[in-house]
């Protein structure tokens, strides 16, 4: 009794399930580990990044030491997007303190959609996989059941095995999900780190620009 064999014995809905479920922990893992290496990469490079932005004496000499630091482009953009400059749109009305905060805004925003890309597939893996599986479960009972039943005659050998069989489904379902919550507690746990990083730098930046006159200003 294995996995090999209750697929090749099961029937369409049998065997659709055991695929869906093999996808589905083929589709997490390949999240968990891309995201995992992104995530350690990124925080060191905030790291970094934040360290060589205040050692800099200017922002052209600091956005060319992030730029060699930014291997996702997560401090870039925010620093870039401080350079406004009067151009006679709405984007550019108000004073520079409201320009700062809507543009390292939405720069913020871009950034922490990096980070999150992929934790809603692991959300949605750990939380469909168990039901799944149990779908798999129900309908190779209700199969064995029939069997029994046409059969005439009940037997321990003959409940055990197909029943025995149909429960592994549970199980696969389990192990598919179990890994895809654990990853999506603990990525998110770093995300939440870099996040913090990345939103005090926004709000150190808008304090340390606000003050400075603008383009139009100069």
């Amino acid at each position: 009794m294995n996995a090999a064999r209750l697929l090749l014995q099961g029937d369409a809905v049998t065997q659709g399930v055991a695929l869906l479920l093999l996808a589905m922990s083929v589709a997490s893992w390949v999240v968990i580990l891309w995201k995992s290496w992104l995530l350690h990469r990124s925080s060191g490079d905030v790291v970094r990044c934040v360290a060589a932005f205040w050692s800099s004496a200017s922002i052209d000499e600091a956005l060319q030491k992030l730029r060699a630091f930014d291997r996702e482009t997560l401090i870039v953009p925010m620093v870039v997007a401080t350079q406004i400059e009067a151009n006679g749109t709405l984007a550019a009305a108000g004073d520079k303190s409201q320009q700062l905060t809507r543009v390292l805004r939405d720069a913020l925003h871009a950034a922490l959609a990096k980070l999150q890309h992929g934790q809603v597939l692991l959300a949605t893996v750990g939380s469909t996989a168990p039901f799944v599986g149990l779908l798999g479960t129900v309908w190779g009972i209700y199969h064995a059941l029939i069997g029994i039943a046409n059969a005439g005659q009940v037997t321990i050998d003959k409940i055990s095995g197909p029943v025995g069989e149909a429960l592994i489904m549970t199980a696969a379902g389990l192990a598919v999900a179990i890994p895809a919550v654990l990853a999506y507690n603990v990525l998110g746990r770093a995300i939440g780190r870099i996040e913090a990083e990345l939103e005090g730098f926004a709000r150190d930046i808008r304090e340390l620009l606000a003050g400075t006159p603008g383009p139009e200003a100069r």
